[in-house]
């Protein structure tokens, strides 16, 4: 039963209270300065008893496990054991706190009860806690700043929080370890990553976030630290990194962190983080999975901080070589030297618990049998600097160190031990997934217009056996590039070195094969490595020239043009050939850029007296002479200086001319295309009916114009369509 205004902690604040308190084995203490009401009850009093086998704190009465009370039962102290209470009055934090966790409590907090209990030998523990029996005047003193020391553990799947309770995290997301909301920008995040199976997750990293800037610290395998995506150089002097001292030695990674209540100290080996708290806050205030547990995983997880679909769960094939039964009898080593020296300050139970879970699932591996007792060791290190020397030496585990240490793995993989006693890195268990139904080692070749490339999985190739650096293409220069953040390795050949790639051609494709394979030495008579022979293979389209092409929509375009005593027939004629011997019809196709002949000839005049002028030309993608869109081709009978390829002969000369250009459409159109030409009629008495197109176009206007009949000028219009 717990009220909310009852705090259990290991935290003492002693305050004025008005009378003298006695503290026995059996003691009643008077609250009726801060009464609480629970299930209509109003208590006043509290009954504390301490016995060699329990700790109860009573609302009705002494302890008795014969009858029904409203009681809280606390494990057994030790002799070294104290413990003391105290009324305060209004805490606007705690006040904020309670209605916070409690919605359903609507009145304001008046004052609050804490009770508390310590141990003499920690070095924390301030001199007014007494021991029972002692006679205590409470004006005598107070104590304000009374500090705390207490740790919570983060190993494999299992947070061990500060007060003992465990919590296993089944998915791949990051969770908030601690956060405190007086501290906004403040939290410590554990990202949960899974190994060798789908179905167990693991301590993969730590961030760290302490101010406003956004900056993030992130505490990652193989003593590797980063300040956002920045590798950091740390050694064992203390690196002040926006507020955090950062330090680094053989055992793995410190951050201390001091805050205006308190300290945190975080540490990290690679697989086991550990959160020391030191200071008079009250860890049960802080936020997180170390701190308060009344808050489900789910509102604990971050998402920003979280992959996509990191909280899907996934099964995997049991391990039937585990013996569950060898492994708990190996996690319960616990409770026996040099572990019991311990067992007094830090609970064995939680570890036991997290150690048989674990260990009976998955594989022990990657030091995994040790890890759990390494971390409670190092637990009662960082409480009362109790080592237990040489505690790894009795069980055969190796002396405490920063696993994988300076070995830096990609996203995709994580370190473990090897066979040959080392270490390296090692495919994750989903991604390794997806190429182990087909057996490949990589993914798919790339193909593009002129190269070929494929990228082989590093750690597949591991898992094989097989060094990367002996492999090569079908010519031996061409060998794999390892990258050196995703440790893809990648074989490409290109149209300039095709490193012996066999070109073939099928019908419509163009085929190029390469082959990966492995180097072996002539002198070689057996071996004992795998042989390694990928083909890969790239094709290709035989490009279609795709051109577009015009055709005339009528062979000729004829006008008869009467007017006063001008009676004449124009007409106009396209030709694929210079000299005019191919007229363009209805079923050629004309290709963009393709030269063509124009001709405009009259029927019914007298060359010895009128030449024919074709005075414009010009191309609309409509079939208005007079549409917006507009391309000139001739301008004042002369062939249109920003287009070089127009020509125009026989201007002027006789009754018809022709003019020539290279084929084209509007640009972002592919509609038909309109040419339209205007004609003039120039009388040759006393008359220079012929343009003088050398002549720039200023000289020209101002020159003496050639003497048009303009009642006699025509406009015809030829339709190319595509």
């Amino acid at each position: 039963m717990l009220h909310p205004l009852i705090y259990l902690s290991a935290l003492s604040l002693l305050a004025g209270a008005a009378a003298q308190e006695i503290i026995t084995d059996f003691s009643v203490l008077n609250i009726s300065s801060c009464p609480f009401t629970f299930y209509g009850q109003e208590y006043e009093q509290i009954y504390v008893n301490i016995s060699s086998e329990f700790f109860t704190i009573c609302f009705n009465g002494f302890y008795n496990p014969e009858t029904r009370q409203d009681c809280i039962v606390g494990p057994q102290l030790s002799a070294q054991r104290s413990v003391s209470f105290i009324i305060v009055s209004y805490s606007s934090y705690v006040d904020e706190y309670v209605h916070q966790k409690l919605p359903t409590i609507k009145t304001p907090l008046e004052c609050y009860l804490i009770l508390s209990w310590a141990d003499f030998s920690d070095e924390f523990v301030s001199s007014v806690m007494y021991k029972p029996g002692t006679v205590v005047n409470s004006n005598t003193g107070t104590c304000l700043n009374c500090p705390l020391n207490t740790t919570c553990t983060v190993t494999g799947p299992t947070v061990i929080d500060f007060h003992g309770q465990v919590n296993s995290i089944q998915d791949r997301c990051a969770y908030s370890l601690l956060s405190d909301p007086s501290v906004p920008n403040f939290q410590v995040l554990a990202n949960f990553q899974e190994r060798r199976r789908k179905d167990v997750s693991f301590l993969d990293s730590v961030t760290l976030t302490v101010d406003g800037s956004g900056v993030l610290i992130h505490l990652e395998q193989g003593g590797v630290v980063k300040l956002d995506d920045s590798v950091m150089t740390l050694n064992s002097s203390a690196q002040l990194v926006h507020g955090v001292e950062l330090s680094k030695n053989q055992s793995g990674v410190t951050a201390n962190i001091s805050l205006p209540n308190y300290t945190t100290l975080v540490f990290f080996d690679g697989y086991t983080a550990q959160i020391t708290f030191k200071g008079p806050g009250e860890p049960s205030l802080v936020s997180g999975l170390c701190g308060n547990s009344s808050r489900s995983l789910s509102e604990l997880r971050i998402s920003n901080y979280s992959v996509s679909g990191c909280e899907v769960l996934y099964n995997d094939t049991a391990d039937s070589t585990i013996d569950c039964t060898m492994e708990t009898e190996r996690c319960n080593l616990l409770k026996e030297a040099p572990f019991t020296a311990c067992n007094s300050l830090v609970d064995p139970q939680p570890y036991i618990t997290a150690c048989t879970d674990t260990l009976c699932k998955y594989p022990a591996v990657d030091g995994l049998d040790c890890q759990f007792l390494e971390a409670y060791a190092r637990a009662c290190s960082l409480l009362n600097n109790n080592t237990m020397e040489d505690w790894w030496s009795t069980i055969d585990c190796s002396p405490p160190q920063a696993f994988c240490q300076d070995r830096i793995c990609s996203a995709h993989e994580f370190c473990g031990d090897n066979t040959d006693g080392g270490t390296r890195c090692f495919c994750r268990a989903l991604f390794a997934d997806k190429y182990s139904s087909t057996g490949a080692l990589g993914d798919p070749a790339v193909c593009s217009k002129n190269s070929a490339s494929l990228d082989l999985v590093g750690c597949l190739l591991e898992d094989r056996n097989i060094d990367y650096s002996a492999l090569h293409l079908k010519n031996q220069t061409c060998r794999g590039q390892m990258d050196e953040l995703t440790h893809m390795v990648t074989f490409s050949f290109n149209s300039t070195n095709t490193c012996g790639a066999v070109v073939k051609a099928n019908n419509s494709q163009i085929i190029y094969e390469n082959t990966i394979m492995k180097q072996s030495s002539s002198s070689e008579v057996i071996s004992r490595k795998n042989q390694v022979y990928i083909d890969f293979s790239c094709f290709y389209i035989q490009p279609d020239i795709k051109s577009v092409s015009f055709r005339i929509k009528d062979s000729s375009v004829i006008q008869n043009i009467k007017s006063g005593p001008w009676d004449y027939t124009l007409t106009m004629k396209s030709y694929t050939d210079a000299a005019r011997r191919k007229a363009v019809d209805s079923s050629t196709e004309v290709l963009l850029d393709q030269r063509i002949w124009v001709e405009i000839k009259t029927d019914g005049l007298d060359g010895r007296v009128i030449a024919v002028v074709t005075d414009s030309c010009w191309a609309t993608n409509e079939p208005s002479p007079n549409s917006t869109l507009r391309y000139d081709l001739i301008k004042n009978s002369c062939p249109n200086p920003a287009d070089q390829t127009v020509r125009v002969q026989g201007n002027g000369l006789g009754t018809s001319n022709y003019f020539s250009f290279n084929m084209f459409q509007f640009s972002g159109h592919s509609g038909d295309v309109y040419l339209h030409c205007k004609v003039q009629l120039c009388v040759k008495q006393n008359n220079n009916c012929v343009p003088d197109c050398v002549i720039p176009l200023r000289s020209r206007r101002s020159a003496r114009p050639p003497k048009y009949e303009h009642e006699a000028a025509a406009l015809i219009t030829m339709t190319w369509t595509n």
